[in-house]
């Protein structure tokens, strides 16, 4: 059963999937930032989800299988 924290409920495998390639992990991530009701984080994603957000990401995905919740925006 896929946890809250993956992209759109998928599973752990297809979340880290899209988390890996870096434009559908810019696109999954503002829209779940958007769907949370995080207006703040949804712009910060928009604007530097391309650089260490990405990575921060992937290593969140891999290590917590969840994606990054560091910004409580």
């Amino acid at each position: 059963m896929a946890s809250k924290s993956d992209y759109f409920g998928l599973s752990w495998i297809v979340s880290l999937v899209l988390a890996i390639i870096p434009v559908t992990s810019w696109i999954c991530g503002a829209i779940t930032r958007l769907q949370e009701g995080k207006i703040v984080a949804f712009l910060v994603r928009l604007l530097l989800g391309w650089g260490i957000i990405w990575l921060l990401d992937l290593v969140f995905m891999i290590l917590n299988k969840s994606i990054c919740r560091i910004l409580p925006l």
